[in-house]
């Protein structure tokens, strides 16, 4: 079998154990605008890159931080249109569990759901990964800020200081660089950070 035909089929390993449309995603994601996020000691800072729009495009319609629920935002890179989908799968996934047990949903949780969701899209023939990554912040009940990461492949991480997008390599360099605990003290010093590193 020649190696082009690994990458037709979703669920076909290719022999170096690599998933080709899961890579292709994550092609979309380096592609996507900067989207960054920092978390301090009672604050996480979502900011992204706006790219220049078309002369005649109305500019308030390209948005890439959305809310989820009344305590959870979500920034992404990648596709818009699979980003769409999965916001508007994310807020009902947040109305259930509302419904359902009386509480909001912690931010671990609506991260951990959208990973699942995401990582079975990388397992049936007849659908492709979704082409973005997200930025999950919020606070639980407790007050206590989080921030998670998830990729197209389904993974999900918490992180203090995070980036997605096309450069996304300079700037998790420069944020590993000025990241610091003083920093995470001071609410306006991780707003800067958040800011400067884009």
């Amino acid at each position: 079998m020649s190696e082009g035909k690994y990458d037709r089929a979703l669920t076909v390993f290719s022999p170096d154990g690599h998933l080709f449309q899961v890579e292709y995603a994550q092609e979309a994601v380096k592609r996507g605008s900067t989207a960054v996020g920092v978390r301090g000691n009672n604050i996480v800072v979502l900011a992204v890159e706006r790219r220049s729009v078309a002369k005649l495009q109305d500019p308030r319609t390209v948005k890439k931080i959305w809310p989820v629920d009344e305590h959870v935002c979500m920034a992404f890179a990648g596709l818009s249109a699979d980003a769409r989908y999965l916001i508007n799968w994310l807020q009902r996934e947040c109305q259930s569990y509302r419904l359902t047990l009386e509480d909001p949903v912690t931010v671990e949780y609506i991260a951990r759901k959208l990973a699942i969701l995401k990582q079975s899209y990388t397992q049936y023939a007849g659908a492709r990964p979704f082409g973005l990554s997200t930025l999950i912040m919020g606070f639980d009940q407790d007050g206590s800020p989080h921030l998670f990461q998830t990729d197209p492949a389904g993974s999900y991480y918490e992180w203090k200081a995070a980036v997605l997008g096309s450069s996304s390599k300079t700037v998790q360099e420069y944020l590993e660089k000025h990241y610091t605990d003083e920093v995470a003290v001071d609410d306006e010093a991780v707003i800067r950070l958040a800011v400067r590193s884009l």
